[in-house]
Order: structure tokens, then sequence, then C-alpha cells
């Protein structure tokens, strides 16, 4: 059997309720979405122009050269092409790719004369691969194109759709958008997705302190996990600290917070990172690796409550702090609290008062 340290699966405790709140309904918005047919040229225009952005953390370029030439063939030749979709952000008003991806840059690398991103400091030369040999584009790279040839490629029209949320003003509609567009192949988790749509300092910030070994004891795993979620993890223990803020579903909670502190100053990231490692240190000296495994794996509600309680009282941890902890996730009321209706908004509250006055109440 694979050591647990070693997976990349972060083992969580299932829980109905949260398994029910990722897969909730959104909220109503209001929306606009409409149709935009850009030249292939001044699509790449945009793109070197940094006025469409793929997000830093969404999932790498990976089509193989035989797709993204067939995908230039189609062009060439006249085929339709499916639509891509931008989201026009509120304030930079540039586009966010949320579908379309390897379209695009299948578009932008044959234009460069250049198939993938640098590797090694070096890049493949990308020529037609896979097409029939008789077709008038086997094997041609961009510049070996009739001059006519160029100019069909260049005037071949993608159609885009630009959706814009009007309100309410918090952006919240990508995340959802993002969800439920990303149908093919394995799903996003919510943090895949969080990652890719609320991109900037302090994702890199979440990703950085992701691999401080006083968070990976908590975690009782070595590397990172695969699906993000113990970035998310990261997120719920943050954004609960500002828990009056609080409104079911707890995704959404999550998206706002990143969403509002995604270029959060370099004086708010720091302290953070203070108050997050001091609480891991006291944590693990307090109750030992691995304290939120209560029953199988991690309990993301036990965990959110007790690391933000510790997080409040650094300077005041009670020597008898283990057994009160002991005995607090083996009552019923924390049962009840930790395995029903954990995000319901009442319960939030209630595990939270709960947790603080049974580990640090006089």
């Amino acid at each position: 059997m694979e050591d647990s340290l070693t997976s990349t699966e972060l083992e969580l405790e299932l829980i109905k309720s949260e398994d029910e709140d990722r897969e909730s309904v959104p909220a109503g918005y209001e929306i606009a979405t409409y149709p935009a047919d850009y030249t292939l040229e001044v699509l790449h225009q945009k793109w070197k122009a940094d006025e469409i952005v793929i997000p830093k953390f969404q999932r790498q370029f990976v089509w193989k050269q035989s797709q993204a030439s067939r995908l230039i063939e189609s062009f060439l030749v006249g085929l339709p092409v499916p639509a891509v979709f931008f989201y026009s952000e509120r304030e930079s008003q540039k586009y966010l790719v949320i579908d379309g991806q390897q379209r695009l840059k299948s578009v932008f690398y044959y234009f460069e004369g250049y198939f993938g991103p640098e590797e090694q400091g070096k890049r493949k030369v990308f020529s037609l691969q896979g097409l029939h040999q008789e077709s008038p584009f086997y094997k041609k790279k961009f510049e070996d194109l009739r001059e006519e040839d160029q100019r069909r490629l260049k005037n071949a029209v993608l159609r885009a759709f630009i959706v814009q949320q009007l309100t309410p003003a918090d952006d919240t509609s990508m995340y959802h958008i993002f969800e439920r567009l990303n149908t093919g192949g394995t799903l996003l988790a919510s943090q895949e997705i969080r990652n890719c749509i609320y991109h900037g300092r302090f994702i890199e910030f979440l990703e950085e302190i992701n691999k401080l070994s006083c968070w990976r004891k908590i975690l009782g795993k070595r590397e990172p996990d695969s699906r993000q979620r113990d970035i998310e993890l990261l997120v719920r223990f943050f954004a609960m600290r500002d828990r009056s803020a609080y409104k079911k579903p707890m995704k959404d909670f999550l998206s706002r917070y990143t969403q509002k502190n995604r270029n959060a100053s370099e004086e708010i990231l720091q302290s953070s990172r203070q108050v997050f490692e001091k609480t891991c240190d006291a944590v693990i000296k307090s109750l030992g690796d691995k304290p939120f495994h209560i029953r199988s794996g991690l309990n993301a509600a036990v965990f959110d409550a007790v690391m933000v309680a510790f997080s409040e009282h650094l300077d005041e941890i009670p020597t008898n702090i283990s057994v009160r902890y002991e005995d607090w996730v083996n009552s019923e009321n924390c049962n009840l609290n930790t395995t029903q209706r954990t995000t319901d908004v009442e319960k939030v509250h209630e595990r939270f008062r709960q947790a603080e006055r049974e580990l640090f109440g006089r």
C-alpha cells in the first residue's frame, strides 16, 4: 500500500453537507452575454498586448501537435470551429479565457512558428502534422504558406462569446461559468477553478505557504494535493477569521474572499504568514501531527473551528489544551456541529463559539 505521507491525494472525511455545498446552485446574477467575431490576427494582437489572459494556474496547454495542426487546417479550408468564451473583468476590461485555451494557443503558436512553450531554452518548430499527405498544407510552417493562405488564416474568424456580470458587483459568476464550461475530461475541483479566475498575489502566497513543513505535518502529507484541496483549506482558514461575513454556500464565500484579497499588499500577506505559521506551530505542539483526522480523513469543519480558535488565542493556550480538545471532539455537541449541515450559517457560528469555549474558556 502506498505510504499515506507520499500520496498526493489528501484524505478528507466525507461530510454530506460539504459535498452538497460544492454542488449548490449559484445565486441569481444579471449577466450580459454577447457574441463578437474576431479575426485570428486581431486575437493574436490582443494576446501579445496582454489583453487576453490565460490564468497562470490554469491547466497547461495539453494538445498534441497533430490536434493543433487539424485546427489550423480547419481555418485554412473554412471548416467551422467551436467558439471560445471570454469573461470581461470589471476593472481591467481584459478578457479572461474561461473556455478555449487550447484553440487560442494553437493559433498563436502557429503564427509564432513554434509549438508549445519554451523548454530548457528550446522551442519545437510548428509545422502542420497529422494531416493527409496530399493536403496542400502538409508539414507547412506558417512562413511556408503561400501569401494568400497566410492572409486567409490571419483573416479567418473565430467567434467569441463575451460574458460580463452586471449585478451583483463582485464577479463571482466567473466561478460558476468556469465550472460549467469545463466539462471535458476530469472536472476541475473548486480550488483549481479559483486559482484560474482569481489569479494574483494571494494565490501565489497560498502556493508558497502550502509547502511549509508545519502545515504539511497537520495535513499528514509531504506533497501538495493534486486537486488543490490543501490550498482550499488554507483559504478556509483565512476567510473564517472574518466569519462575521460568512454567507452560505461556503464555496461562494471562499471565492469572494479570494477575489477580495487577490492582490493583497505585501504587508498584509507577510502578517498573514506570521499568524499562520505561529498557529500551525502551536497546533502541532499542543495536539500533535494530523490532529484533525478524527475518524477517517481530515474533518474540514473541525479544522476551521480549531485552527481559527488557536490563531485568536496564541498567547493564552491552556496547559491542558490536548485534554480539552479530546473531550470536545468526542462529545455529542461537536459531532452534531462537525458532521451535519456544516455550511449552514447558524451551524458555522455555533461550532466556532463551541470550539473557542471548550478549548480556551476559563
